[in-house]
């Protein structure tokens, strides 16, 4: 059974092609600046290199009819034709209360995903316009969509709710609801799997940290909480988003500095995090650099923060489960910088973690970095949520 995943973007379209007899996969790509001038689709297939096209793509069906060519190219395809496709995988941000699971698409699903388009505006209406334009070329192919937010469905009302007024959840749904769950869910499979154990016997607790990042407490297979929210704003310090902060600041920056709402949702979440603390750049290999090589002091201190509040979030997941098995790093930062896991993990000793050093200097790759008699195990897991995708999606169909 071949596997196609779609991921929309606003503007850009990413995809893999899976063979789900052996997980093997076959191509993979990117389609970018759909709708604008200069729209151009790069697709990799292992031994054949690059294949670009770069023609006019005014929506996402056009990019799509694009995709399905560069699959089934003579050349620098992988399938002799779109039969060959048995079903495709939809990733979708926001699923609202309604789904904590992934789901076939059919009328009332997609009605109720327009209805969630309030809760994520910029990244489910991408979503549902990838779902349509597939739906129209592929009338016959079964689809999958399969939730960030459904992963953390199993939290509890302790954990999900805000000390709001109650009928705020009631009527609007303002609650927690949790990103990176398709992450956080493959990662703190394949730990249980490498380890040899079931994952329901395991307190996980996994740090998906890139330009967006989240910490998630997995006890028995099942999120229990998580520190992204209502939004993926909330949490831990991030590339360019603030993470928690007093909710007052906000009221403060409109009423007493002028700033409009559309002023603060732009420092918010595109001006701050380890960009607005630096004034440099959002990526961790340009502040490490500034900081290790040059001495730059904002650097560290950017540094600093943001391994703090990762570090708190451990702390605090442990004490939420009653202890910790093992510790997962995944996504570009907790895969690549063995200087930013060692920096959350020290002072977390008494926990029982015991870091190698030379284990911990590992970028890209599945690898234990503690040592063999540490009490809790850290994981270096890549995380692959194409795959989880295809996998979700075959279940469905089973």
């Amino acid at each position: 059974m071949k596997v196609l995943v779609i991921n929309c973007g606003s503007s850009s379209l990413k995809y893999q092609l899976i063979d789900m007899t052996n997980e093997e996969l076959l191509a993979q790509g990117l389609v970018e600046r759909i709708g604008i001038a200069g729209s151009i689709l790069t697709q990799k297939v292992s031994g054949k290199g690059k294949y670009i096209i770069e023609e006019p793509m005014n929506d996402h069906k056009d990019a799509i009819k694009h995709v399905v060519n560069a699959l089934i190219h003579d050349e620098h395809g992988v399938i002799k034709n779109m039969d060959e496709i048995s079903a495709v995988g939809h990733r979708v941000v926001h699923g609202g209360e309604k789904y904590s699971e992934s789901v076939l698409v059919n009328d009332e699903v997609m009605s109720y995903l327009e209805e969630c388009v309030k809760l994520a505006p910029l990244h489910n209406r991408p979503n549902i316009i990838g779902i349509e334009a597939c739906k129209s070329l592929m009338p016959n192919v079964p689809m999958a969509v399969v939730f960030d937010t459904a992963f953390h469905g199993t939290m509890p009302e302790k954990a999900f709710l805000y000390a709001l007024p109650y009928e705020l959840y009631e009527k609007h749904s303002i609650r927690k609801y949790g990103f990176h769950g398709t992450s956080h869910k493959y990662v703190s499979r394949k730990v249980a799997e490498v380890m040899g154990r079931d994952v329901e016997d395991l307190k996980i607790i996994t740090c998906h940290i890139g330009a967006g990042a989240s910490i998630a407490a997995v006890k028995g297979g099942k999120s229990i909480d998580t520190t992204m929210g209502f939004t993926p704003l909330d949490g831990v310090i991030m590339g360019t988003r603030t993470g928690s902060i007093d909710p007052a600041i906000v009221i403060y920056l409109v009423k007493e500095l002028g700033y409009s709402i559309d002023e603060v949702n732009e420092i918010l979440n595109k001006k701050s995090g380890l960009l607005g603390i630096t004034e440099m750049s959002s990526d961790m290999r340009d502040i490490k650099e500034a900081a290790y090589k040059k001495g730059d002091k904002r650097a560290q201190l950017a540094i600093d923060m943001y391994t703090y509040s990762i570090k708190t979030k451990i702390g605090a997941y442990s004490a939420a489960m009653g202890g910790v098995d093992v510790i997962v790093f995944t996504a570009g930062v907790g895969e690549n910088s063995f200087e930013t896991r060692r920096d959350i993990l020290e002072d977390l000793e008494y926990l029982g973690i015991k870091l190698d050093s030379e284990r911990n200097n590992v970028m890209g790759e599945t690898a234990l970095i503690t040592t063999d008699d540490s009490k809790v195990k850290v994981y270096v897991i890549p995380t692959n949520e194409e795959l989880m995708i295809a996998k979700e999606t075959v279940d469905l169909l089973k």
